[in-house]
């Protein structure tokens, strides 16, 4: 519903604060950080990666962002073995292009978790909620870009897509992050390599939430008895239990 000032509120963001729609753009609050994400965001575009285009500032001064028309991967069901594959081959898409982006020496990121390495420049949340399907699929709300590495960015990005619901059928997620896995078309090593990372990353992700509700840390606090710290703790312990599976299914 439009205010008085002629903008939408637009729902769903849990760390992004307040943003609205105002016809065919998103306003959000100008952080320290948003030049160098929107430098970063503007080298992908150059490299042909379809991400929200960067419109400067407003009178208001908040960032000004392209509006991307369609629906959240989260909101429009259980993706098929094709689209999974289809998001991985994504993904694979921005970390490339990120692998020749050189941030500037007086560059400002801000993230909430730490990566185990600055190998390249990360979304740091490539997950259903924050990607658009439409005529185009475009993966959103990159104010969390920071350095990381391809295997923790993986990690974090399979796992959400294909390992997001603690109550499956393990044989049947397995399934699902391989096609994700062979989209990326990860190497051996790094095939390897992700049960134990995504198994880290998702407990870092409890840590943050459940680290935040005993400091009063927002929003991570106030997400974390909303149902978010119940939810990571369920699905810390799935990936982490069936992290065998994960192996066979990617390295068979």
């Amino acid at each position: 519903m439009l205010n008085g000032d002629g903008e939408e509120p637009l729902e769903g963001g849990n760390a992004s604060g307040s943003v609205v729609r105002v016809g065919d753009t998103v306003r959000k609050t100008w952080t320290a950080s948003t030049p160098s994400v929107i430098a970063f965001v503007e080298a992908l575009r150059a490299q042909d990666v379809d991400a929200p285009e960067p419109r400067g500032r407003d009178e208001a001064g908040r960032q000004v962002t392209e509006f991307v028309n369609g629906v959240l991967a989260i909101d429009a069901g259980p993706m098929g073995l094709a689209q999974l594959h289809r998001v991985g081959a994504l993904v694979r898409r921005i970390h490339d292009a990120a692998a020749v982006f050189v941030a500037p020496a007086d560059a400002i990121w801000e993230t909430a978790i730490t990566a185990p390495g600055d190998e390249l420049i990360c979304h740091n949340d490539l997950a259903p909620w924050n990607l658009v399907l439409g005529e185009r699929w475009v993966f959103i709300d990159w104010d969390a870009a920071a350095p990381s590495t391809r295997s923790w960015d993986l990690a974090y990005a399979a796992q959400s897509f294909a390992l997001g619901d603690p109550g499956e059928d393990p044989a049947v997620a397995a399934e699902r992050l391989r096609s994700f896995v062979d989209g990326y078309e990860a190497p051996a090593a790094l095939r390897a390599q992700l049960p134990e990372t995504m198994s880290a990353r998702v407990a870092a992700m409890h840590a943050l939430l459940e680290s935040s509700h005993r400091s009063g840390r927002e929003p991570w606090a106030t997400m974390y008895v909303e149902g978010h710290g119940e939810h990571w703790a369920a699905v810390r312990d799935f990936v982490d239990r069936h992290r065998p599976t994960w192996t066979r299914a990617l390295t068979r």
